[in-house]
């Protein structure tokens, strides 16, 4: 009896390894076909959620494209600077205060960290218009300038007529500002980009919903912030590549 099974353990083991040979090799190679598949799934769905290919959208008021409203202001340099300037480039639009405490400094760094993505470009600009035009001077602009590190020739720090700059903001782009003397700084104002095409159209991607998104949230550093509000500056800086190779209509 016990040469019987030592017969039958060496049949079962001639089985296994015979099936070892021939299908082993087969079920690794579909593994890894499996897990190239995976990989390539995955890396398209990051596409598209960073960028699903589609035009930016107009902003629409009363169904017609909203047009930047004519302005002309003064620059940093002593310049007068208006929207015709910007005609034939793209460009991010902010309103700001040199001396504010809290979401001005992260969104011009933010802005400098878009300005240098785009070093050759002579068709991008970015307008940053002060709310507090009083203080604010050509001299006061061209030194936070300086200390921001700006170097691109269209991005203009834009000083003149207060209650021009708060009728374009509140009137022109929906961009709310306000003084306010019991608020740090002494004003309010909201931490969003807009973004204008070459032809002085505001211009944004869709949200879920299919509706235009309208602005760009400047507050954000990181992709990894967490603060109930997603990071747009990256999405910012494909839409603006969107729109420097769009063909003018």
């Amino acid at each position: 009896m016990a040469r019987k099974t030592n017969y039958s353990y060496i049949g079962i083991a001639f089985i296994v390894l015979v099936f070892g040979i021939l299908f082993i090799p087969k079920i690794v190679d579909r593994l890894s076909s499996a897990d190239v598949a995976r990989e390539e799934s995955r890396t398209q769905n990051i596409g598209l959620q960073t960028d699903n290919g589609d035009p930016l959208a107009y902003v629409l008021y009363n169904d017609e494209k909203r047009k930047v409203p004519a302005f002309s202001f003064t620059n940093q340099q002593g310049e007068t600077i208006s929207n015709k300037d910007y005609l034939g480039k793209v460009y991010v639009l902010e309103f700001f205060f040199t001396t504010c405490p809290s979401i001005c400094p992260i969104m011009n760094r933010n802005l400098v960290t878009i300005q240098n993505q785009f070093p050759e470009r002579q068709d991008f600009g970015i307008a940053s218009i002060t709310i507090n035009p009083t203080f604010d001077t050509p001299e006061v602009l061209n030194a936070y300038a300086e200390s921001y590190g700006v170097v691109n020739p269209n991005w203009h720090f834009l000083t003149g007529n207060k209650e021009a700059i708060y009728e374009l903001a509140n009137v022109g782009f929906n961009l709310f500002v306000a003084e306010d003397v019991e608020v740090a700084g002494g004003f309010e104002h909201s931490g969003n980009f807009a973004l204008i095409d070459k032809e002085g159209y505001i211009r944004s991607r869709l949200d879920d919903f299919g509706n235009p998104k309208i602005y760009y949230y400047g507050l954000n550093e990181t992709p990894n912030e967490d603060n109930g509000q997603k990071e747009e500056i990256s999405i910012l800086i494909q839409d603006i590549n969107k729109l420097l190779n769009e063909h003018p209509y």
